[in-house]
């Protein structure tokens, strides 16, 4: 314990959607910046809210027992985005304002803001403000620049993959084509390995835009090989030009009628989101919390933990700011996928 960290008082907090781990990542910066720095450690409500309405209370380590296996956040969440949802009158106090007011009243030393793109964003603008400032990713997404993976992802790749498992028997006996529909946003990674996992017959994601007739004609063409049924995995942000409520139901109708074949269609919807974190994603968020807490003990802010590699590293939050990481349709695993034959329907 440093006399330099000692007394330190940091906040935490967790904006945007939640997702597995975000508790194990709590903890570990609250563990490490309690018993090995003599920090303590101050959690703001709800996110970006709890700072503009001034609401927190400080940690204990005991309050950090039992949470490493919890689903969402102790801290409570909003999507509150502070500088897009200014004050509308002249007579409001901006909300970035407030936010720097109360940083300065709760004499915090640091903010670590931990949450995805919208978030990361966030944080980066405020530490243009003058907070120190350190920023943890997460989402289910995949789809923060400048990390290898966030936390919550394969929480969210097993769970779809589970579901994909069970929709094979019955696919199987009802020979049916199974569309399953997964989250991701304007990213299909989950799509693309939940598919890898799940063995997958089609895969499509928004990155490589599809044809409706290839995916028919690959689906007929199995049929002929007497394989009578199969699993078609899309991403919710691929192209959706129908008027059904989702992408799946809109390729579905598509697919039984330009191929007779019966089709049903699942939307997993937020049960990707929710529920107890993968063993790695308890691990990953494990390492970015401990990893935030050492950045605040040198004074290394306005970055982010991010993985590369397998090592723990940080970037500028400047540099994650208003990026989205997106598949590359020339991944290897893409590659290898399309030589083993699977569709991504061009």
């Amino acid at each position: 314990m440093s006399r330099k960290t000692n007394g330190m008082r940091i906040g935490i907090l967790t904006a945007g959607g939640d997702c597995p781990g975000i508790n194990a990542a709590i903890r570990g910066v609250g563990k490490t910046a309690i018993i090995k720095y003599g920090m303590k450690l101050i959690g703001i409500s709800d996110g970006f809210t709890g700072m503009i309405n001034k609401e927190y209370s400080e940690l204990t380590e005991r309050d950090l027992s039992g949470i490493l296996t919890l689903g969402g956040t102790i801290l409570g969440t909003s999507r509150e985005k502070p500088f897009k949802n200014n004050g509308k009158k002249k007579s409001e106090i901006k909300k970035p304002v407030l936010i720097k007011e109360h940083y300065e009243q709760m004499e915090l030393d640091c903010l670590v803001c931990i949450g995805g793109n919208g978030t990361l964003k966030t944080a980066h603008l405020l530490s243009q403000e003058g907070l120190n400032v350190i920023g943890i990713p997460k989402t289910i997404d995949n789809d923060v620049w400048g990390t290898d993976i966030t936390f919550g992802f394969d929480s969210a790749v097993n769970i779809a993959a589970e579901a994909i498992d069970r929709l094979h028997s019955t696919a199987n006996s009802h020979k049916r084509i199974m569309i399953i529909e997964v989250m991701g946003h304007n990213a299909g990674w989950i799509a693309l390995y939940s598919g890898i996992a799940g063995g997958g017959d089609v895969i499509l994601i928004p990155e490589i835009p599809y044809k409706e007739e290839k995916i028919a004609e690959y689906l007929l063409h199995r049929v002929e090989e007497n394989k009578p049924y199969s699993i078609v995995v899309v991403a919710e942000g691929i192209r959706n030009p129908g008027k059904e409520k989702s992408v799946a139901q809109y390729l579905s109708n598509r697919i039984f009628e330009m191929t007779g074949l019966e089709t049903r269609e699942t939307v997993l919807g937020y049960i990707q989101r929710g529920g107890t974190p993968s063993p790695m994603d308890r691990v990953l968020a494990t390492r970015y919390g401990t990893a935030a807490a050492d950045m605040i003990a040198a004074k290394d802010f306005s970055k982010m933990v991010a993985l590369k590699k397998n090592e723990i590293t940080s970037v500028r939050l400047e540099d994650v700011a208003g990026k989205i990481k997106m598949v590359d349709p020339d991944d290897p695993l893409i590659i290898h996928l399309k030589n083993m034959g699977t569709s991504f329907g061009t």
